[in-house]
């Protein structure tokens, strides 16, 4: 009989409640405090708070989570009948939740493969998918550790952003080009590389940028087949309008998924956001 391999990942990745359930996926929750008061991530933080929030200026953090709560997730899924568990978390260049999962699969009851994806948002919650169905199929941890890296190296995470300010102040981008936008008044189209925030291209005004992010993705996916994220903060319009395009010039569109993000990640990059993620099947 073949092991049973829990797949646990956080509440960055941001997958639908019915894909968690249907593969049995455990997100462990980041917390954001806002101004005095800490919610978790995807629960009560809802994004519109946290974009009034950001647009009133008043105080917002994020924190990972504890050791403590991610060794009391590893205990639940051994109840539940784990006899090995696949963690999976958003790149340790943004966030200490990978450190945190290291410690405490030291101390677990059971076999902790715990992985930095170097991703976030639906980028890694494809990766958390891909290893739920290799392990569904039968295969060991390492499987669903190798079904997950391979899905990780072959997506490409894009996205739009207002101003870089949200960035700078979380330290998620370097300041030099946070000023440097802000001097020149350009619209900054980003991109996740090696787990880090990077600068893809300036472009002058906001329906330029937005047009430029679909050709990007649009470039990106090819005609192979492919599923795509869409994310958005306090910009519904803009995401439904971006999804819609690409499904009418994607040949080999599989799955397109449209969300708002939550809190955690929506603190660093302000509302307007409008991010795609592409991932090749």
């Amino acid at each position: 009989m073949s092991r049973h391999v829990a797949i646990v990942t956080d509440s960055t990745a941001y997958l639908p409640p019915q894909a968690m359930e249907r593969h049995g996926i455990t997100a462990v929750p980041l917390t954001v405090v806002l101004g005095s008061q800490a919610l978790e991530d995807g629960t009560e933080a809802s994004a519109r708070s946290l974009a009034l929030a950001l647009q009133k200026r008043h105080s917002v953090t994020t924190s990972m989570p504890s050791p403590e709560t991610f060794a009391a997730t590893y205990r639940a899924a051994v109840d539940a009948g784990a006899d090995a568990i696949v963690s999976l978390h958003l790149s340790s260049e943004i966030s200490g939740t990978y450190d945190g999962a290291v410690r405490a699969a030291k101390e677990a009851p059971v076999p902790v493969s715990v992985v930095d994806t170097g991703m976030v948002a639906m980028a890694l919650g494809f990766c958390a998918l891909s290893a739920a169905e290799a392990a569904e199929a039968g295969g060991t941890a390492e499987d669903a550790v190798a079904a997950a890296q391979a899905r990780a190296e072959a997506t490409s995470t894009f996205f739009y952003v207002d101003t870089l300010d949200y960035l700078r102040r979380g330290g998620r981008i370097g300041a030099a080009q946070a000023l440097l936008g802000s001097a020149l008044a350009v619209k900054p189209l980003l991109r996740l590389s090696e787990g880090r925030i990077e600068m893809l291209e300036k472009v002058r005004t906001a329906s330029k940028a937005i047009a430029r992010l679909e050709e990007i993705v649009a470039e990106c996916a090819g005609d192979a087949p492919v599923d795509i994220a869409v994310h958005h903060l306090a910009a519904p319009d803009r995401a439904d309008a971006l999804a819609e395009r690409l499904r009418a010039r994607l040949p080999g569109l599989a799955e397109l998924h449209v969300s708002e993000v939550g809190a955690v990640i929506g603190a660093h990059t302000g509302p307007g956001l409008l991010g795609a993620v592409v991932s090749p099947r």
